[in-house]
């Protein structure tokens, strides 16, 4: 077992900050803030099905925004400084108000919307379409994209990478008879062509997702360049 040294954003200032834990190996970083709330019960954070599919436990570790539950703890590491998610409300502590990322993805109506002239139909595994639509299926809505994007966190009105991703999964989709009007939604100010291509929201999807590509290509359909 090794000693780290922990420091966490308060949202109240008269709160302890500086912790001191115990880990072995593996440890994650959910298990750093388990321990933590043992020893002061009043830490606030959120987590639910440990397995990364939730997303609800994304905080901020070292600056990074990251899946506690996934995220490994290096022993030897000087220390740990825990912070919510940039860009959203804080609640308390750890937990941030989630009502902007949530507003931005309903915007962009995220549902499949059934063509009235097409029978269901699974796609073919050879279908040209799987790639554009699989590429952003696993997102879990866990905001690490929304975080690490500067434009959505400042209130420009920006539509953020996860609603966009969303967008695009579904434009790509023949099946789907809402597509003229989705790329007229995000093609609105605060969509597609408000992204600068930092490319910040691809390097923090924990689930590998590249949301600055699904920008790309709904900007390349927002303009007629086809599919």
């Amino acid at each position: 077992m090794t000693a780290l040294a922990v420091e966490i954003e308060r949202s109240d200032s008269e709160a302890r900050r500086h912790f001191t834990v115990e880990v072995g190996e593996p440890t994650m970083v959910l298990d750093v803030l388990l321990a933590l709330q043992r020893t002061d019960a009043s830490l606030a954070f959120r987590y639910s099905c440990r397995v990364a599919m939730c997303g609800t436990c994304t905080i901020r570790v070292d600056g990074r925004p990251v899946l506690a539950c996934r995220t490994p703890v290096l022993l030897g590491a000087d220390g740990l400084l825990l912070e919510p998610l940039a860009g959203l409300p804080v609640v308390r502590d750890l937990i941030v108000d989630t009502t902007p990322f949530s507003t931005a993805w309903r915007s962009v109506e995220p549902w499949f919307t059934p063509r009235a002239d097409a029978e269901p139909r699974v796609l073919a595994a050879d279908d040209p379409s799987r790639e554009a639509i699989e590429s952003g299926l696993d997102c879990i809505s866990c905001g690490a994209c929304w975080t690490a994007c500067d434009l959505a966190g400042a209130e420009h009105r920006f539509l953020g990478p996860a609603a966009l991703n969303r967008a695009m999964t579904l434009a790509a989709d023949a099946r789907d008879g809402a597509r003229d009007r989705r790329l007229r939604l995000v093609s609105q100010e605060g969509g597609v062509t408000r992204c600068h291509y930092i490319h910040g929201c691809s390097g923090a999807c924990p689930k590998g997702i590249d949301p600055a590509a699904s920008i790309r290509r709904l900007r390349r359909w927002s303009i007629g360049a086809g599919r």
